[in-house]
C-alpha cells in the first residue's frame, strides 16, 4: 500500500470524536456529476445538518489546477475572490442525532492510490461499517418520467430487491469507483449509487437527483437524511422546464418520443441497454442536442429554482 502520510491531517487529533461503527458517504464531485447531483446531494446535508470537519486533505497534491481552474472574481482594477478547493472529511449528525462521515469535494486528478490509502486509513480510525459513493449519470431519459438509479456494491447482500439494467459495460474510472473496488478487495462493505439525469439537462442543476441519491442512501443506511427541500426545489425546476418545452412544439414532440423510448425500455426490460433507440424514434444524441439547442436558446429570467 502506498504511504498515505502527509496527504491528510486531522483538525484536532486529540478530540477525535467517538462514533458507534458509523456510516461513511463519499460525494465527489468528478468528471461526470449530471444535474449537479452529487454536490447538490452534499451541499444539502452540510447545510441542513449539524456538521463539522474533522480532516482535511492536502489539495495541492492532488488536484489537477490546469484542467479544473479554480474561479476568480475580478472587481474593477483586482481581484477580489478565490474560490479555493477544499477537500476534507466531515462528521454530521443525521435528523436522529446518529453520527456520520461525509467526504467531501472535487475528485482528486492525481495520486489516486495514495488518496484511496489515506481514506481507508481514516476507515479504519473510525470503525466505519459501510461506505456510501454517490454520482449522477447522464442518460436518455425524459424529465417527466421518475428518475431511475444504478446500483453497485461490494457484495449481492448489500442490494435489496435490486434489478440490475446492464450485464458487462466498460467505462471510464473514478477515484470514487476505484475506492468502493479496493474497498471490496480488502474485505470491507462499500456501495454507491449513480442516478439518471435526462441528458438534455445534465449542465443545469436538477435536484430530483440530489434528493434520490439522499432517498437511496438513507434507505441502504438507515440514516436519517433530510430532503424536503430538494422535494420542492425539484418540483419547481421541473415546472419551469415543463414551460419551455410547452411552449416549441418540436421540443414537445422531442420529450414526447423520449417518452415512448423510455416506456418500451420498462415494457422488455430484457433490453441490455437503456440507451439504444427505439425503431422510428430519433436516437438519444439527435433527441439531446435538439433539447440542448432549444433550452439554450430560451430566456434567462426565469431560472429553475434552487439553482
Amino acid at each position: 500500500m502506498l504511504d498515505p502520510d502527509g496527504l491528510y491531517e486531522l483538525v484536532d487529533p486529540g478530540e477525535l470524536p467517538e462514533l458507534d461503527r458509523p456510516v461513511l458517504i463519499q460525494a465527489l464531485s468528478g468528471f461526470v456529476d449530471a444535474g449537479n447531483g452529487t454536490r447538490l446531494a452534499r451541499e444539502h446535508l452540510l447545510a441542513e445538518l449539524d456538521a463539522r470537519q474533522v480532516a482535511e486533505f492536502d489539495i495541492d497534491q492532488l488536484l489537477d489546477y490546469r484542467s479544473r481552474r479554480p474561479m476568480m472574481t475580478f472587481v474593477e482594477d483586482r481581484f477580489t475572490r478565490y474560490d479555493a478547493p477544499h477537500l476534507a472529511l466531515h462528521l454530521v449528525r443525521d435528523a436522529g442525532g446518529t453520527g456520520f462521515l461525509l467526504l467531501s469535494g472535487p475528485e482528486p486528478d492525481l495520486q489516486w492510490e495514495r488518496f484511496i490509502a489515506a481514506v481507508s486509513r481514516l476507515i479504519g480510525r473510525f470503525n466505519v461499517r459501510l461506505t456510501v459513493g454517490l454520482n449522477s449519470i447522464p442518460m436518455a431519459v425524459p424529465h417527466t418520467r421518475p428518475a431511475g438509479v444504478t446500483s453497485h456494491a461490494t457484495r449481492p447482500e448489500l442490494l435489496a430487491a435490486h434489478d440490475p439494467w446492464l450485464q458487462r459495460v466498460q467505462v471510464p474510472g473514478s477515484a470514487g469507483n476505484l475506492l468502493e473496488y479496493r474497498l471490496g478487495e480488502g474485505g470491507r462493505d462499500a456501495i454507491g449509487f449513480a442516478v439518471h439525469v435526462p441528458h438534455y439537462l445534465a449542465q443545469a442543476e436538477y435536484p430530483d437527483a440530489a434528493e434520490l441519491l439522499l432517498g437511496s442512501v438513507s434507505r441502504a443506511s438507515g440514516l436519517l437524511l433530510p430532503t424536503e427541500k430538494l422535494r420542492t426545489a425539484g418540483e419547481l425546476t421541473r415546472a419551469a422546464v415543463d414551460r419551455q418545452v410547452e411552449a416549441d412544439a418540436e421540443a414537445s414532440a422531442l420529450v414526447k418520443a423520449l417518452e415512448e423510448q423510455y416506456d418500451a425500455f420498462l415494457r422488455g426490460r430484457g433490453s441490455a441497454n437503456l440507451l439504444a433507440p427505439q425503431a422510428g424514434l430519433p436516437t438519444a444524441e439527435e433527441l439531446g442536442a435538439e433539447l440542448e439547442r432549444f433550452l439554450a436558446e430560451q430566456p434567462r429570467n426565469d431560472p429553475p429554482a434552487g439553482s
